[in-house]
């Protein structure tokens, strides 16, 4: 599975046929070093949750590719209505696709989409376990500490993408916590340095684990397993 970071939370993930991006925040995103148009064969889109750092880019991704957006049932409803084709999920679900299976995770946060009309109800932030070919990827999404997190240590997870940057979302003292929960194998920090409130060094991370390899991708860098 290829996975390169885009970014913020943004995500593109391969394996075969499989082509997904995971909350497609490319355009306005200032560690962005990609446009949303260099994007034209997208089978899937993940959207953990409605803010626009993270809603980003999906309605144009998904018309141009005829991409399936994967969300929760309240902003796949949103989208629905702009001509999207989308798969409503929500909080413990777990459902098998073409491509293997995947389940949705609880998340702490919010989720309200930002519209030129106001706020509309975003339903509940998420998190993803997406297995492919046996191997498991779970995003975070935006997310406070929580138990649920042990929860996940059953599902043998090969690589966790985890926030780091505070304020909005765990801090890395809350981060090592989790992924001690989770025991993955291996661990990519994201959702850090995009924004000055969000900032955190990934090396402090690195150091103090010891239950999880880190791995530290710069914005375009590729990990592959």
């Amino acid at each position: 599975m290829k996975i390169q970071f885009l970014g913020h939370s943004c995500f593109y993930v391969e394996e075969g046929s499989f082509k997904a991006l995971i909350d497609p925040f490319i355009t306005n995103n200032p560690q962005a070093k990609v446009k949303h148009t260099d994007f034209n064969d997208i089978s899937h889109i993940f959207v953990t949750h409605g803010h626009a750092d993270h809603l980003g880019d999906t309605l144009a991704i998904a018309k141009e590719c005829n991409a399936t957006v994967i969300t929760n049932y309240e902003i796949a409803c949103f989208l629905e209505k702009q001509g999207v084709t989308i798969h409503p999920m929500h909080i413990g679900g777990r459902t098998t696709f073409d491509f293997g299976t995947v389940k949705m995770t609880p998340a702490l946060h919010g989720s309200g989409i930002e519209t030129e009309k106001g706020m509309v109800y975003g339903g509940n932030p998420c998190g993803f376990v997406i297995e492919v070919n046996e191997k498991k990827l779970y995003h975070a999404g935006d997310t406070g500490l929580t138990m649920d997190m042990k929860l996940l240590e059953v599902e043998n997870i090969n690589v966790a993408l985890i926030p780091i940057g505070g304020n909005f979302t765990m801090d890395i003292t809350d981060a090592a916590r989790a992924i001690d929960f989770i025991k993955p194998k291996k661990v990519i920090p994201m959702h850090y340095n995009t924004f000055p409130i969000i900032e955190a060094d990934p090396n402090i991370l690195k150091e103090e684990m010891n239950s999880a390899e880190v791995i530290i991708l710069k914005p375009n860098e590729v990990y592959v397993f």
